[in-house]
């Protein structure tokens, strides 16, 4: 649809598409954003606000990592900015958060005016859950050690991104601010992407995604998840990089 767009980049549009879309335009928005780890602030929701508002454009908020930032930060959300609130449609998610990966239970809140389209599409687009996947999700949400089993998990990952980022100095990771998966430049490299996940994979025994077909420049990126890779798994990723990538 045009006027959307990715969480690693803005898709541009002109003045005239803009305007033929007043009111039906939407933004989406991820923080921490997949792949890249990025963590939006206040400052971003200040620079977008005086476009979407003037254009009558929706935020589309993905919520499913947003309290999954690094460094103590606490979350922003555009729900909480002034001139952003009216306008922002909130998509939650159990499923990375809560790591409840297979179960696929979310939800969705916005303002009431729009509740009811959203609704009608939930209805006839998403898959109906079961109610032990719904009881569930809302069991793990109301227990009261929730926000610490949240923050104890992120202490994990940032460690492990930690770790990565110091067994691959010198290589060109882009650091996330968030999330569980970083980038490489493989350009850089002078490599694509593709081309440096296979040798990784047959010379270094490593498994990492190319970013081919995420967004114009995406095949230059590499992906590395470390979701649930113990550090002590990644003592010799070094070696292993240098192997494959030499």
């Amino acid at each position: 649809m045009p006027g959307w767009s990715t969480a690693s980049g803005w898709r541009a549009e002109s003045p005239g598409t803009f305007g033929a879309l007043r009111g039906n335009a939407a933004v989406l928005l991820m923080s921490p954003a997949m792949p890249t780890g990025a963590v939006l602030s206040g400052e971003h929701f200040d620079a977008i606000a005086e476009p979407l508002n003037h254009y009558g454009a929706w935020i589309i908020w993905d919520a499913a990592m947003e309290r999954l930032v690094f460094g103590g930060r606490r979350p922003v959300h555009p729900g909480a900015h002034p001139r952003l609130a009216p306008r922002t449609i909130t998509v939650g998610s159990a499923s990375k958060e809560l790591r409840m990966i297979g179960w696929r239970v979310g939800w969705v809140v916005g303002p009431a005016p729009i509740m009811r389209d959203v609704s009608l599409v939930g209805l006839t687009n998403v898959v109906c859950q079961v109610g032990i996947a719904q009881q569930a999700v809302a069991a793990a949400l109301r227990h009261p050690d929730a926000d610490a089993d949240v923050a104890a998990a992120t202490a994990i990952w940032e460690q492990r991104c930690r770790h990565i980022l110091d067994q691959l100095a010198g290589y060109p990771c882009i650091r996330p601010d968030g999330g569980w998966s970083l980038l490489i430049d493989c350009a850089s490299l002078g490599l694509s992407g593709a081309a440096a996940s296979q040798r990784l994979f047959t010379r270094g025994e490593i498994a990492a995604t190319p970013m081919t077909g995420w967004g114009p420049s995406g095949e230059r990126y590499l992906r590395l998840v470390f979701a649930n890779e113990p550090v002590e798994r990644l003592g010799d990723l070094r070696a292993r990089f240098d192997v494959a990538l030499a």
